[in-house]
């Protein structure tokens, strides 16, 4: 075993202190990426990396065809094909769940090899929840799978995931050999059907069934006890203010004094007090007004410019507490009795609808508080509740800071909802059909508009495939087609790439080249070839995988692939094998991090809407990674003899 260096030592120390940064978040990972890199620079008589080589990563053939992908990616999803396809689906299984199910993860095993995955998923998830609760099916047993059979599509190319063209720039830098086109694929189809089968027969018996069939959002929410009536009575002091008036007119401090006394001593407020009175004297209580009933009537409480009158039936959203001070403070009578359900606030007849949101790892609302974005000021959006694995918050909303993976249940108008989710601030993963159709313009439909944009990827495919032009080249002469063809404007091609997942591709190749230049890589490999010393190659492939795995589901695919190539290169070239078939295992574990819910990003998108817990993902996935482990490696090493 090569000894170990001091540069090594460093390059460990900064691998560590990034891994514990991954795990943590304390900061973005694209951001740890970004001063790995600038440590490394720092360190470089250690460490072995000048600043421009540090930087090459941002015009490495990896990183330009991930952006060329995204717009094309983008292209596709925007002529409304995937739309369309979920559609078709939809029409076609006629709400039985093992072909439901059988054509959710087909159809996306096979977009997620050529488009990108995180918008199939988008398309799919609201699709699968709707057909859910349309014909009386868990959406759990669905959206895990989803993700899983997204991921295992993601194998079939090399533009089936950011990961496959990342290792394919490690493996011309290290063996001088990248991936073509379709080098993948004889593997990629072997774990596709492999998974496909397994989430279909033993995955399907797995899967949880966390969300009840046709439960209400009330019921899966748990809101019961955090949605009341109140009734304003003659002598309220809300009679005759619109609620707007109520909850943002001024209050001097002098009157929130006098209305903090009068609250103390448990008396009823004057007539001019206000709801903003109330909500400052009381520190503050934690009530929203979600809807106005008015002799069979019902209106938008945020939106509404019509006084309250007597008999006027409040909905609040807040838990018993709050509601009984507010009502005795403002002098509303509480209807107690009357159970607010999912169906009272849907079949209003106003604007406003319910409806499940995702955060998601790019979202801009992503640790970020409710308070600070004010949804409900400036969208006239209302958040009732947050999901976070399977614990629920009803209370203190406006201090909670917003994870990827949180479901929000939120109050919705139609014609704003749009904005929110255009705007990258959440995706809308369960609601009324009309909320879609008005996402969407209607029912989705294909016209001849969406044969450029195939076109465009097809075009790019081929050229790859055939040899014709490197991959790099013909994806950007694929963006500059979308462009030209009037498929995305200039500022929506810029737009649909994650910039983030660039800067994080982009600083952590250094810390590959760095982990090679140190004998990091090289040491690490040594203790993987004294394992060699009971196992069989085969056998230390497989434990590569398992590695590997292992780690991309803890931290991000990307870190690892950038972590575990060169060691995985090392450790061939140290028991005399050859290996690619070991960088291509690498390639592989990293596409399926299917043990959490943090590892990938689809994963994070299914975690709310399906209700999972953290174990849901090893409990399905586990069986699947250890099936896989075997398939793979003894693929791999057919494919490419070691």
């Amino acid at each position: 075993m090569p000894p170990l260096s001091m540069g090594a030592l460093v390059v460990f120390a900064l691998v560590a202190a990034a891994l514990t940064l991954f795990v943590t978040e304390w900061l973005p990972p694209d951001m740890t990426a970004i001063a790995v890199l600038v440590a490394l620079v720092v360190l470089e008589p250690y460490t072995g990396v000048p600043a421009r080589t540090s930087i090459e990563g941002f015009a490495s053939p990896a990183v330009v065809t991930i952006v060329a992908m995204y717009i094309l990616s983008a292209g596709v999803e925007s002529a409304g094909v995937v739309d369309w396809l979920a559609g078709r689906l939809a029409a076609l299984t006629g709400g039985d769940e093992q072909r439901l199910l059988a054509a959710i993860v087909g159809t996306t095993g096979v977009s997620a090899g050529f488009v990108n995955n995180t918008p199939v998923v988008a398309v799919f998830i609201p699709l699968v929840t709707g057909l859910s609760e349309r014909y009386g099916i868990s959406p759990s047993n669905l959206l895990l799978p989803l993700s899983f059979a997204a991921m295992l599509g993601g194998t079939l190319t090399l533009v089936g995931t950011s990961t496959n063209l990342l290792a394919s720039d490690l493996s011309a830098q290290l063996l001088g050999r990248p991936f073509s086109m379709f080098s993948l694929t004889p593997v990629g189809v072997v774990i596709l059907a492999v998974g496909v089968a397994y989430l279909l027969t033993v995955g399907r018996a797995l899967v949880p069934e966390r969300v009840h069939p046709a439960a209400d959002f009330t019921e899966e929410f748990d809101m019961d006890r955090h949605l009341s009536q109140l009734q304003v009575r003659d002598s309220s002091p809300l009679v005759g203010l619109t609620v707007q008036e109520a909850l943002e007119g001024g209050v001097p401090d002098d009157v929130v004094e006098a209305v903090a006394d009068v609250v103390d001593a448990g008396e009823s407020l004057p007539t001019e007090a206000t709801v903003e009175q109330v909500l400052a004297a009381s520190d503050p209580l934690d009530i929203d007004v979600l809807q106005i009933d008015r002799n069979g009537e019902s209106f938008f409480a945020t939106a509404t410019d019509r006084p309250l009158e007597p008999g006027d039936v409040l909905t609040v959203r807040g838990n018993r507490q709050a509601v009984n001070q507010f009502a005795q403070t403002l002098d509303l009578r509480d209807l107690a009795r009357e159970s607010v359900t999912a169906d009272l606030l849907a079949e209003s007849g106003h604007p406003a609808v319910l409806a499940e949101a995702v955060i998601h790892r790019e979202s801009r609302l992503r640790g970020r508080r409710l308070a600070d974005v004010q949804l409900r000021s400036r969208f006239d959006v209302t958040v009732l509740a947050v999901r976070r694995g399977d614990e629920i918050i009803h209370e203190n909303l406006a201090a909670v800071e917003l994870s990827a993976g949180d479901l929000l249940l939120l109050q919705t108008p139609l014609d704003e909802v749009g904005h929110l989710q255009d705007e990258g601030y959440l995706v809308l993963t369960e609601g009324p059909p009309e909320l879609f159709d008005a996402l969407d313009g209607g029912p989705p439909s294909l016209d001849a508009a969406a044969a450029v944009p195939l076109a465009t990827l097809l075009a790019v495919i081929a050229l790859a495939a055939l040899d014709l032009l490197p991959i790099y080249i013909a994806a950007l002469g694929g963006v500059v087609a979308t462009v030209a063809t009037g498929t995305l404007s200039a500022s929506k091609a810029y737009d649909a790439v994650s910039w983030n997942i660039v800067f994080l591709l982009a600083g952590l190749l250094p810390l590959g080249q760095a982990m090679q230049a140190t004998g990091g890589a090289a040491f690490v490999g040594g203790l993987l070839v004294d394992a060699a010393g009971v196992l069989p190659p085969l056998a230390l492939l497989a434990l590569v995988y398992l590695l590997t795995a292992v780690l991309a589901s803890v931290i991000t695919p990307a870190a690892t692939v950038v972590l575990m190539i060169p060691i995985a290169v090392a450790t061939a070239a140290e028991i005399g094998v050859a290996g690619f078939p070991f960088l291509v295992v690498v390639t592989f574990a990293v596409a399926t991090a299917f043990l959490t819910p943090i590892g990938y990003q689809t994963n994070l998108m299914v975690y709310g809407p399906g209700g999972y817990r953290f174990t849901d993902f090893l409990r399905v996935g586990g069986p699947l990674q250890l099936l896989l482990c075997v398939v793979t490696t003894l693929s791999v090493s057919v494919v490419w003899p070691l």
